[in-house]
């Protein structure tokens, strides 16, 4: 998947880091300044759990002029039965495919909105409003509902959600509200993130998803495609939220309280993880020591007065950052070519979660440790004592307001999802750059001897 070139949102503002805090939610009241939302439901052979799920937006408060509901049928045997005003679009069955369903139906959408939810995840009368209200004046928001969950076994579907879901009520999933609890409500969101934004209870811009590409449709059974569409947003400047009263009640417990064998369950689990890690590409998601294909840190070398600069340049960078990946002039490209982890200017260059400017060859001083043992117990990269100034760049920049860190003269660290933002709202993105020293990086000149470099005694005072 490949996120598109940023573009200018048709409405609204933006906020520096991931302060949804500071914008004003429009629309939370059904008033004036409401949007139009399409509210696009998923489903495979649950006729009787999708009649609940429409009888409760049936009954929605956000104004039905302005609401229209889509059902994506995941080539159910029999087709659903929905009332006139509800479309419903099909595609074969080749598989649990809710990242294809869900993205058949963004296609055919027409609000502003976009409001997803699982046929079997019936919304609260106030949910659609509460989802939509914040997404409307921040167009890069991608809102996480609350999903609750109530066993609804005998209970009419015309019964509201509202009063069924607390008499019937199961445990939510402790992880989930904790992490929630612990990010308030995720104002405190970081690049793993992602893990708490639920495909079946979501809301974003019809523009926004439209900018990420969508969900990937190489996922195939239950699982892992929401992840990975989160962490694309998150990376394409997503402000992400959760909105603890925006309430689904799912009939049922959670996927991880319901009856299978623990083997097969965690072969399934394994095989979402396993795919994830292939596209995810930040600490606490990606091997540990593996290659993937998933860009976390993107260097870019500008410039080299010679072949044995450039080389000491990206050997020490590689040293402080292995699992980044560096782009050198086409014509130094051939000295890398036994690495892939080295790419030739020549071709695409791809984005990941940092990207590293260096406007000449500079050479890193060598690291304390790798930034993997950098890692927070939470798996988020972190500073660690006496981590280098690249290091604790690349692992700060992004979550916060800090959008960038210059080191020296030459080498610039950026977030990625500050530059998407910047691209997109320019200097009103608000934000923060940092300016630090670290002594140890020192400009390359033409004659540097690699030996010196390879052997430990190299000197540039």
């Amino acid at each position: 998947m490949t996120i598109s070139t940023p573009s200018r949102p048709p409405f609204g503002r933006t906020v520096p880091g991931n302060r949804w805090d500071l914008a004003d939610a429009d629309g939370a009241d059904g008033g004036a300044s409401a949007r139009s939302v399409s509210v696009i439901v998923a489903h495979f052979e649950q006729q009787a759990e999708l009649d609940r799920t429409i009888a409760a937006l049936a009954r929605q408060t956000h104004p039905t002029q302005l609401m229209e509901v889509i059902v994506v049928d995941d080539g159910s045997r029999v087709p659903p039965t929905v009332p006139a005003d509800v479309r419903v679009l099909a595609q074969e069955n080749l598989g649990f495919r809710a990242g294809s369903a869900r993205n058949l139906g963004a296609r055919a959408a027409t609000g502003d909105i976009l409001c997803f939810l699982d046929a079997d995840t019936s919304p609260e009368p106030d949910y659609v409003a509460r989802m939509a209200a914040l997404p409307s004046s921040l167009p890069e928001a991608v809102v996480a509902g609350h999903r609750k969950h109530a066993d609804f076994t005998g209970v009419d579907v015309d019964a509201p959600v509202e009063t069924a879901g607390p008499a019937r009520e199961l445990t939510e999933p402790s992880w989930l509200a904790s992490a929630y609890r612990a990010s308030r409500d995720l104002l405190d969101a970081d690049d793993r993130s992602y893990r708490f934004v639920i495909g079946a209870v979501f809301s974003c811009t019809r523009w926004f998803f439209d900018e990420t590409g969508g969900f990937d449709e190489d996922f195939l059974g239950y699982g892992g495609e929401d992840w990975d569409w989160a962490s694309r947003a998150w990376l394409a400047g997503a402000v992400l939220a959760h909105e603890p009263l925006a309430v689904a009640w799912h009939d049922g417990p959670d996927w991880a309280g319901r009856s299978s064998g623990d083997a097969k369950r965690q072969e399934q689990k394994n095989g979402e993880t396993l795919l994830l890690a292939q596209k995810i590409g930040v600490v606490g998601s990606r091997p540990r020591a593996l290659r993937t294909v998933a860009a976390d840190v993107v260097a870019v070398l500008a410039s080299a007065p010679s072949d044995g600069a450039a080389f000491i340049c990206v050997d020490s960078l590689l040293e402080q950052l292995p699992h980044a990946s560096v782009v050198v002039p086409a014509e130094m490209h051939p000295l890398f070519a036994a690495d892939p982890r080295v790419l030739s200017a020549s071709g695409p260059i791809p984005r990941g979660r940092v990207r590293i400017d260096v406007d000449a060859a500079v050479r890193f001083g060598s690291p304390v440790r790798s930034v993997q043992e950098t890692g927070a117990a939470t798996g988020t990269e972190s500073p660690a004592v006496g981590s280098t100034a690249l290091q604790d760049a690349a692992a700060r920049v992004g979550s916060s307001d800090l959008g960038a860190v210059r080191i020296g003269e030459h080498v610039t660290v950026r977030s990625e999802r500050a530059l998407r933002r910047e691209e997109r709202w320019g200097e009103s993105a608000g934000w923060r750059t940092e300016l630090v020293t670290d002594d140890t990086v020192r400009p390359l000149p033409a004659d540097v001897s690699v030996a010196a470099h390879l052997g430990g005694w190299l000197s540039l005072d």
